[in-house]
């Protein structure tokens, strides 16, 4: 790391000059050397295609997708709108890599730090899932994203602003907004729907439910308490993989069916399916020592021990656990042979080896980085042993093996076997989904308490999910009493609707997943990061919230938006401080459009932006 006459680290003004020096220089000499910078030879137009979700999957990605797509082609480029089914679109994006630039939410609700680790190191550009989709690779941002994992204080404060102010001018991604979660909910049967943060993994068990439905006036009991809900999302009743992306959206219900060791709060990280950790030094990082809750065991009643905790990491890190391709163990190709799982390769990577001393206690080894980072690990399902060992093998189709796919990664895992407070009853494929609460879990030893988190066991006796074909339908079914609350967000225009019904609630909170555009970094001209730099300067942040958004969301910079990470010169004070809009109320300054990209390298014909093959 270069040193500033303070000991502080690189100075972030620093870091601002260093794209508008390159810009100069890149324009300073003949035009084969501008064209050399851009990252073509030869006149031709650019081409950008934006995939993103279709209406029914997305209240608000397809109209933003085709909004930045006329102000693109104001500029002269040739731009077009894919609308792809969401489950397509995270395999292509996040599988295949099959895209140029991709709207959709972000992958996660974390707002530490270290979630730009996976998303932005060098070393998972060429791996699959939310590891790096856009494969970047800058040396100074992989330097503070390492050093950000060891720091802790006011020196990580310092480097995590060097690193939002270096990659908010490279801009691999754009982040755009952080749109409201909008629900509608009755109010009859349950309380607390504000309180319950339905987005996050056991918002339903903060739900209250009111006196009169479950019991009589006598005090005897009535009957069956069922907590409805209704969603557009058709995926978890087709697939309960918790290791699937492309079956993923939020991870709420699987969250539901699987343990954690630890649940993060606001006030950081507390204790779940262990019952307590101690952090000391070891070899080249920090060591726990994890003890679990004693006489837990899976829905199927077989034990839970600190073997599971040891075969999740290894299972995720690698999900052939380590086997070459003729089964046997050969340390030369297992590098080149491991499949770890894409979704909580980010977290599951920060463990180095895990040692079990008991039937409750787990050693874990981490990298190096500090106590807070690891814990990150903690968040990840932990997997029965006796399940998921038996889904090692490659996949294959017609007896070929795909050399980056296992079972486990495919499985649609129904029945799954979790050790969760809800346990999988039934489902219907595209139509309902059924879970109950598991008796023998933790929480329910302590039912009339809400002791972690304000958490405590479910307060119904079972959770049907049912799944409807658009959001105005899914607003209908709750205000025609058919289920307590829309599971999934539903869209701004929903809002009158629920208003106009006296029984429902609107119930809305701000999210922390914002909406974003990701760049193919390795395609030209997206290799270019001042030609990415110039494509976010066409979006108008306050216009796509007033106009896509109907108001029910905020303009964002960064992932961290609204923490104490973003420093003050990348806060949202009306205007993006790093990349603004280049015209007015939506409207593009044609003349200052062209000159940004002719400061990138690139020029116009005829009123088109060229590039070359």
């Amino acid at each position: 790391m270069v040193q500033s006459s303070n000991g502080m680290g690189i100075r972030r003004r620093a870091v601002l000059g260093t794209l508008a020096a390159g810009a100069t220089a890149s324009v300073s000499g003949c035009l084969r050397r501008a064209r050399s910078v851009a990252g073509w030879d030869s006149m031709e137009q650019v081409s950008l295609r934006i995939k993103t979700l279709p209406a029914d999957s997305d209240p608000y990605a397809l109209h933003a997708a085709r909004m930045i797509t006329s102000w693109y082609q104001a500029a002269g480029i040739d731009a077009q709108v894919v609308p792809v089914s969401e489950e397509e679109l995270l395999r292509q994006v996040l599988l295949g890599n099959d895209f140029e630039i991709f709207l959709a939410r972000s992958p996660t609700r974390e707002q530490d730090p270290d979630i730009l680790y996976g998303l932005l190191h060098s070393r998972f550009a060429d791996t699959r899932g939310w590891q790096n989709p856009f494969g970047f690779a800058d040396l100074d941002v992989d330097e503070w994203l390492e050093e950000q994992r060891r720091a802790t204080g006011e020196r990580r404060q310092d480097i995590v602003g060097d690193l939002l102010e270096s990659s908010s001018r490279s801009q691999p991604f754009t982040v755009l907004c952080s749109a409201d979660e909008i629900r509608a909910a009755r109010r009859e049967n349950y309380r607390n729907w504000y309180g319950a943060s339905l987005h996050s993994t056991y918002g339903y068990l903060a739900l209250e439910r009111v006196s009169e439905t479950g019991s009589t006036d006598d005090g005897s009991e009535s009957e069956e308490a069922t907590l409805r809900i209704v969603g557009t999302d058709r995926r978890p009743t087709e697939n309960l993989n918790p290791l699937s992306v492309e079956h993923r959206r939020s991870g709420v219900l699987t969250g539901l069916l699987y343990d954690p060791i630890g649940y993060a709060t606001s006030d950081g990280m507390s204790p779940w399916l262990a019952e307590s950790w101690s952090f000391s030094d070891g070899d080249g990082g920090p060591e726990a020592t994890v003890r679990l809750r004693p006489d837990r065991t899976w829905h199927d009643g077989e034990p839970l021990t600190a073997e599971d905790v040891a075969f999740t990491f290894a299972m995720l890190s690698d999900t052939t656990l380590g086997s070459s391709d003729d089964g046997t163990e050969d340390d030369e190709t297992e590098a080149d042979t491991q499949v770890p799982s894409p979704r909580f390769y980010g977290r599951s990577e920060l463990v180095d080896e895990v040692t079990v001393t008991s039937d409750t206690v787990a050693v874990i080894q981490f990298t190096d980085c500090s106590p807070r980072v690891a814990t990150r690990a903690f968040t990840v399902p932990i997997l029965p042993k006796h399940v998921w060992e038996e889904r090692t093998d490659r996949v294959s189709i017609s007896g070929i093996e795909i050399s980056d796919a296992t079972e486990a990664l495919v499985t649609n895992n129904i029945e799954p076997v979790g050790s969760g407070p809800l346990r999988f009853v039934q489902n219907t494929p595209r139509d309902s989904l059924v879970l109950e609460p598991f008796e023998d879990h933790f929480l329910a030893d302590d039912s009339d308490e809400r002791g972690i988190a304000q958490i405590g066991a479910p307060q119904f006796d079972r959770l049907e999910l049912q799944i409807v074909g658009s959001d105005n339908a899914a607003v209908g079914v709750v205000a025609d009493a058919d289920a307590d609350v829309t599971a999934t967000p539903v869209g701004a225009d929903t809002v009158p609707q629920i208003g106009r019904a006296s029984d429902l609630e609107l119930v809305v909170n701000r999210s922390t997943s914002p909406y974003l555009l990701g760049y193919n970094t390795q395609i030209p001209p997206l290799t270019n990061p001042r030609f990415r730099h110039a494509l976010a300067r066409l979006v108008d942040r306050s216009f796509l919230v007033s106009d896509v958004f109907n108001g029910y969301a905020n303009p964002a910079v960064t992932l961290l938006d609204g923490t104490e990470w973003v420093p003050e010169d990348l806060r949202w004070d009306g205007d993006d401080p790093t990349t603004p809009f280049l015209g007015t109320d939506g409207e593009l300054d044609i003349a200052r459009v062209r000159e940004e990209f002719r400061n990138a390298g690139f020029q116009y014909e005829d009123g088109v932006l060229v590039r070359g093959t």
